[in-house]
């Protein structure tokens, strides 16, 4: 029995929502990762299962390594067909925003969701949520979206609905947003939700392997780069920080996700807590931060770099150069106790 978080108000709201609606937009933020991939398909393939047209947008391409994923081909992106999406919102009766908590996570799409006259429902486990919908589910507790999704058509009494297909998209996002469950999974309820996924048959291992094991020998070499090469360690800050220029990710040519996992690394260092990857493409430069234990390494991203997250993932931004955002993160590292931030 899992502890019914989701306000009975917003299970009610949202079973009404989908039930009139006949064309369902299912959107998730720029440069989506397992838990955007993973709660999108989910709710695609649910909404499916009960006779409901959807479709999910993405700002643009995600990483190859979920292509695998049933329904991942279906995908409409922004950046490719921006037309479509115009066209996909516009005539939406209702849409679906997963896994982002302000409007400027989607990019170009942004625009669109502003002029629609649709209902919106949010599905989030991000601080600070941005009232733009009609229906908010918000818990930052929470490890996943994809959990919330999970937790919400439960709620809604189609637990029996869930497909494997479905099950297999909840358990990616699960399985990515806590570091294969290294981290924001200590609750016993995270367990018991998986156990009911197996029973849909989902092979666990094979998804880790797909997700995991799959990647290029460009990627790999580029991990390599970055350990010998590019982290910097500050072990009086128990911090590490890995940077890569534009020109050293074309040298490797970086293909989106390739360096997904990369800032988790240094924390098996021992007496590192802390972990920022500082990666430059064309317009900003964007930093990655990791923490182990109780370390808000969401502050650092707030407070400094136009970002936020959880209390050991966070995100941020720069539009510095690389090595002015470097200089600047160095003194943020050197005069901040990282325990407070």
């Amino acid at each position: 029995m899992l502890t019914k978080i989701i306000h009975e108000d917003n299970v009610s709201r949202s079973y009404e929502l989908i039930d009139t609606a006949e064309r369902i937009v299912i959107l998730t933020h720029l440069s989506p990762d397992g838990d955007a991939i993973g709660s999108s398909l989910a709710l695609y393939h649910f909404l499916k299962e009960v006779g409901k047209n959807s479709v999910v947008i993405v700002p643009n391409r995600f990483p190859s390594f979920f292509n695998w994923m049933s329904g991942a081909t279906e995908i409409v992106i922004l950046e490719e067909n921006p037309k479509e999406v115009q066209a996909l919102i516009a005539d939406a009766d209702l849409l679906i925003a997963v896994d982002f908590n302000d409007l400027k996570r989607i990019d170009g799409v942004k625009p669109f969701v502003e002029q629609s006259q649709a209902k919106k429902i949010l599905i989030d486990h991000h601080l600070f949520p941005e009232a733009f919908a009609d229906v908010t589910i918000s818990h930052p507790e929470i490890s996943s979206t994809s959990e919330l999704v999970f937790r919400l058509i439960c709620r809604m009494g189609f637990c029996q609905q869930i497909t494997k297909d479905c099950a297999e998209a909840i358990y990616v996002g699960m399985m990515t947003d806590t570091g294969n469950f290294s981290y924001a999974s200590q609750s016993p309820e995270i367990y018991n939700i998986i156990s009911e996924l197996l029973t849909k048959g989902i092979d666990k291992d094979n998804i880790y392997r797909l997700v995991y094991n799959t990647y290029s020998e460009h990627r790999i070499r580029l991990m390599g780069y970055c350990l010998l090469e590019k982290m910097k360690l500050y072990k009086e800050q128990r911090t590490a920080v890995i940077s890569l220029s534009l020109e050293e990710l074309e040298r490797f040519e970086y293909q989106i996700g390739d360096v997904e996992g990369f800032v988790n690394i240094p924390l098996s260092i021992e007496g590192i807590d802390i972990s920022i990857l500082v990666r430059e493409d064309a317009k900003k430069v964007k930093l990655s931060f990791r923490s182990q234990g109780d370390i808000p390494v969401n502050k650092m991203a707030a407070t400094y770099f136009n970002g936020g997250g959880h209390l050991n993932a966070a995100g941020g931004e720069c539009t510095l150069s690389l090595a002015e955002t470097l200089e600047k993160l160095e003194k943020v590292i050197i005069n901040n106790n990282i325990e407070t931030v």
